[in-house]
């Protein structure tokens, strides 16, 4: 058999997926009310999540310029500093203050993340283009619904990260498409950005899982979305994209990352993400582990005095917790132990509540917590588990018990839906709002965070007000 000895060089049309993507930011209205009021709490969520950042040495050591003292003419203010930088930098640091904390809202599905995430190249890119040409809130509530639906419809069905491939891949797409839109981009500009995203290589896992989770967890979105950015940028500049990318034998992303399989959709972009989006309201805790943690706080009165009688907790839960977050022996750093349900359910059972402050080195040396891990026993329900495949439910559930040296126990707590499940929706928007003052009260004085809340609670006001002005309500 003769061994081909040419390629065939007919560049083909753009893939379909890009093309669907780009034709959702570039073309499609979005109508809903409730995908609009909920980008206005997430909106909220984040940058209050962005300024208890603030307060962390860790995420703060990483802002700024690369050039001490450089200030961009008309560039873009990073929210709660004095920071003004051009896109590219300015994405990273709004997307590394707003993720830092892993607080803020979450989409768990086949892959999981933090759409939220995308709001780095949104804010990033929209601040600077409105210092060109005014721009209202609207578009930028507009283009998270389109991040968010991007991100989250593709996470349905494609597991990047059982493939070793970290979840901010999808960010990463998601922030490029809305990014070169807000830049001014048509649809064919779109679908180069989008190509342009697929074939940059994506970042590797190892950062998020034993024995080497650190804190790279906690900016590769910003990263990602900085990265995004970037490449928009560089598609404005008159750059070409690849049709191919997704689809291109041998070296596209189909053969060589998804093992010749393709992208899977199973539903039309509209703004089903934003409308369903999940909220981390009471704790920052890893979602797997909300519903554990919603557990702990229930038993703590009845464990607090109790804690040398203690003979074993059982944690009941699902196939992604014990996959992601189970861990045993030494936990080295913050992002080891906020990716450790053992961890999360000790601190929450010993203190009655569960702060970010919990996961510091300061915290974490009580000898108590890793008395407690020590008896503490993991198995899988495989109800839970189906029901967080389930559409129709999205649940998280954990269930939870401590059994005494005398034979005794607690009874047996049992949650599926967290706080800031879309079926608790209504029970939580309060709770947010109070988390959002608490968030502020890091930063601002008292006068600020009252302005900054009745904006929020006023959606056409919000829509209306020039991004420039908002931004500024941010500035330090």
């Amino acid at each position: 058999m003769l061994m081909q000895t040419t390629d065939e060089n007919i560049r083909p049309a753009f893939d379909t997926e890009l093309v669907a993507i780009a034709d959702y930011v570039a073309n499609t209205a979005i109508n809903s009310e409730l995908a609009y009021s909920t980008a206005r709490y997430c909106l909220m969520d984040a940058l209050g999540c962005a300024m208890l950042a603030l307060q962390y040495p860790q995420c703060t050591k990483l802002l700024g310029p690369l050039v001490p003292g450089t200030q961009v003419p008309k560039g873009v203010r990073v929210p709660g500093t004095s920071y003004v930088l051009d896109p590219v930098l300015g994405a990273f640091n709004i997307g590394c203050l707003i993720r830092w904390l892993d607080y803020k809202d979450t989409w768990l599905a086949a892959e999981w993340g933090h759409p939220s995430d995308n709001l780095g190249a949104i804010l990033a890119v929209a601040d600077y283009q409105a210092q060109k040409k005014p721009l209202p809130m609207r578009d930028v509530l507009t283009a998270m619904v389109k991040a968010y639906e991007i991100q989250g419809v593709l996470a349905l069905e494609n597991s990047f990260n059982r493939l070793g491939i970290d979840h901010v891949v999808l960010v990463k797409i998601a922030s490029a498409a809305v990014a070169s839109q807000l830049m001014g981009g048509n649809q064919n500009d779109l679908v180069k950005t989008l190509s342009q995203a697929w074939v940059d290589g994506q970042s590797l896992r190892t950062y998020r899982h034993a024995p080497n989770t650190g804190s790279r967890k906690s900016w590769a979105a910003g990263d990602a979305t900085s990265r995004a950015v970037w490449l928009a940028w560089l598609t404005e500049r008159g750059e070409m994209g690849y049709p191919s990318a997704l689809t291109a034998k041998t070296w596209g992303l189909n053969d060589t990352t998804l093992r010749g399989n393709s992208l899977k959709r199973s539903r039309p972009y509209g703004s089903y993400v934003m409308e369903n989006i999940l909220f981390k309201v009471a704790f920052p805790a890893e979602f797997h582990a909300q519903t554990a943690v919603e557990c702990a706080l229930k038993l703590h009165p009845q464990m607090k005095n109790r804690l040398q009688e203690i003979d074993k907790i059982q944690i009941t839960t699902q196939e992604p917790a014990i996959r992601i977050i189970s861990k045993t022996g030494p936990l080295h750093n913050p992002a080891d132990r906020d990716h450790c349900i053992q961890y999360m359910v000790a601190a929450a059972l010993l203190q009655g509540d569960l702060k970010a402050e919990y996961y510091e080195d300061s915290f974490a040396k009580d000898p108590r917590l890793d008395a407690l891990r020590a008896k503490m026993q993991i198995e899988e329900n495989p109800a839970f588990s189906a029901d967080y495949l389930d559409p129709s439910k999205r649940s998280i559930g954990n269930s939870l018990q401590i059994f005494f040296t005398d034979g005794s126990s607690t009874e047996k707590v049992s949650i599926e839906y967290p706080i800031g499940h879309k079926r608790r929706r209504e029970e939580s928007i309060p709770l947010l709002i109070e988390k959002f003052r608490n968030n502020l009260a890091a930063q601002f004085p008292q006068a600020k965070i009252e302005e900054l809340c009745a904006l929020f609670a006023d959606l056409k006001a919000l829509e209306a007000m020039p991004v420039t002005s908002f931004v500024e309500l941010f500035a330090a």
